[in-house]
């Protein structure tokens, strides 16, 4: 019974996590639509990201998740060149 609601937990997870990605591209457009550089918009949307993590998880929370995200980068996780099979 317990890995059923873990797969549903995991799936409303992944749900709200392409919902958020989608409020991000368009909060990216329209950024991009009023002239701001993608280098600002990452700059504000990564600082904005941190204040929110830190008030939640504070900052050793918001170091774990740096030093996951770094690993994840490592890893080619956000490589534009990265094809998903």
């Amino acid at each position: 019974m317990q890995s059923g609601l873990n797969d549903i937990d995991d799936m409303i997870v992944h749900e709200k996590m392409q919902a958020a990605l989608e409020y991000q591209t368009e909060a990216w457009a329209d950024g991009r639509a009023d002239g701001i550089e993608p280098e600002i918009i990452a700059d504000a949307a990564i600082a904005f990201a941190m204040r929110e993590t830190i008030r939640v998880r504070g900052e050793s929370g918001a170091e774990e998740l740096l030093e996951s995200l770094r690993e994840r980068m490592l890893a080619g996780e956000f490589s534009p060149e990265r094809k998903i099979q």
